[in-house]
């Protein structure tokens, strides 16, 4: 990561796009998702994601370990594909999601492991309870926007897991899978108008 974002750097200093000193990124909703898959009885596992959600990075590319992101999450966004399955979970046998309408994650530290990997550890919160988690994150690369003027983007992808029942999530435990899988692929931009 540390050599991409050198590199990124020094090409936006010779083709007059903006060297990023610790800027801002928001997610681009259209090229961001937050997926998870879950084991059922044992017999195949469910894949569901979270469709609404908003959040932003800071990047400092003299100092990766130095960067953050937030992110908050529609909790009765879920889709799982499956219109009755996406109603139970939004009742109190699982998101609650009249109580709880929102999930959050706030990193806490960044620890680089390569060029262009690190773990991120932070704080994720559903329903109320705080656990620390890890997700594995690959920067997939960052340079100008090819169709925005003006616009710097950087991809990601990262993953993790959770045990579900430790924020509270227990309904059908352990017949329903309690590890909880997650994969997010992201794009994010900054600049523009």
């Amino acid at each position: 990561m540390r050599k991409v974002l050198a590199s990124a750097a020094v090409g936006a200093a010779l083709i007059g796009a903006p060297v990023w000193a610790a800027d801002e990124f928001v997610f681009d909703p259209s090229h961001t998702h937050i997926l998870f898959s879950i084991d059922h009885l044992g017999f195949s596992d469910v894949h569901g994601e979270f469709l609404d959600f908003e959040g932003s990075a800071v990047f400092d590319p003299d100092a990766p370990e130095n960067s953050s992101v937030s992110v908050t999450i529609d909790t009765a966004s879920i889709d799982t594909g499956w219109a009755a399955r996406d109603e139970h979970l939004r009742n109190a046998d699982f998101f609650d999601v009249g109580t709880h309408p929102t999930m959050t994650f706030e990193s806490t530290s960044i620890e680089m492991t390569g060029d262009d990997t690190a773990v991120v550890t932070g704080d994720l919160t559903i329903l109320g309870t705080t656990q620390e988690v890890t997700l594995d994150v690959t920067m997939n690369g960052m340079g100008p926007h090819p169709f925005q003027e003006g616009v710097t983007v950087a991809g990601f992808s990262a993953t993790g897991s959770i045990d579900r029942t430790a924020f509270g999530l227990a309904y059908g435990s352990p017949a329903i899978g309690d590890e909880v899988h997650i994969q997010i692929e992201t794009e994010l931009n900054a600049g523009g108008s």
